[in-house]
């Protein structure tokens, strides 16, 4: 009897123990201890995430009002502004001008107005051409009136062709001219534009006659010369 019971303590003792071990297995695998982590795992994923997304946001928000704050007004031709400036007129101070005598249509010059400004400027009306010492500005073409005001960003040009003299010899007091005075118009009869540009004329001069006359200012070159 002595000897059995000692045995069967230690078969109670081991068996005891192999409870207690299979009692923190079980605890460990029940799941409760991967769902923590994980769960703890999603939401730092979650957070990360949602603080990429928020980020990101407002990446695309600030890029967002950028843009609109730099949308500059539109002007009547449909073109924008630069830089949210506003616009000002064009005239001798702000702008290039250069004469250039053409081929085609014959006795005709291209004027070309490149605005030099930081800003856009608008090319109002036509231009008031003075070649030498001439007392009268020649009329416009009418039918030459563009839709809306030429409107010229930074580096943009704008143009207007100039018929010097009939193709057929029908005009009068024919004779030539070394000097040009280029005169630019505001937005309104009483806007005064002191600034005029004076283009250089080829070393022979430039023949005219009294069927001298311009186009209004066009956006494009083609347009100009179409007259």
């Amino acid at each position: 009897m002595s000897s059995i019971r000692p045995s069967r303590t230690r078969l109670l003792t081991a068996a005891a123990t192999v409870a207690v071990a299979a009692f923190s297995l079980t605890a460990c695998n029940d799941g409760e201890g991967v769902r923590n982590e994980g769960s703890s795992a999603g939401a730092s994923s979650t957070a990360s995430a949602s603080g990429s997304s928020s980020q990101e946001d407002a990446k695309t928000g600030a890029a967002g009002s950028k843009s609109t704050a730099d949308v500059p007004a539109a002007s009547g031709n449909g073109k924008s502004g630069t830089s949210g400036k506003k616009g000002v007129t064009c005239q001798g101070s702000n702008t290039k001008t250069v004469a250039a005598p053409l081929n085609r249509p014959v006795n005709h010059m291209l004027l070309t107005v490149t605005n030099t400004g930081s800003s856009i400027c608008y090319l109002y009306g036509y231009p008031a051409v003075r070649f030498g010492e001439a007392q009268s500005v020649p009329p416009v073409i009418e039918d030459s009136k563009p839709q809306a005001v030429v409107t010229l960003a930074p580096g943009e040009s704008g143009y207007s062709s100039v018929n010097l003299s009939a193709a057929d010899g029908s005009g009068t007091n024919g004779h030539t001219e070394k000097s040009l005075a280029v005169y630019f118009q505001g937005r309104t009869a009483d806007e005064d534009v002191p600034s005029a540009a004076h283009p250089s004329l080829p070393a022979k001069g430039a023949y005219i006659d009294d069927s001298l006359k311009v186009t209004y200012w066009q956006q494009s070159m083609d347009d100009a010369i179409s007259w």
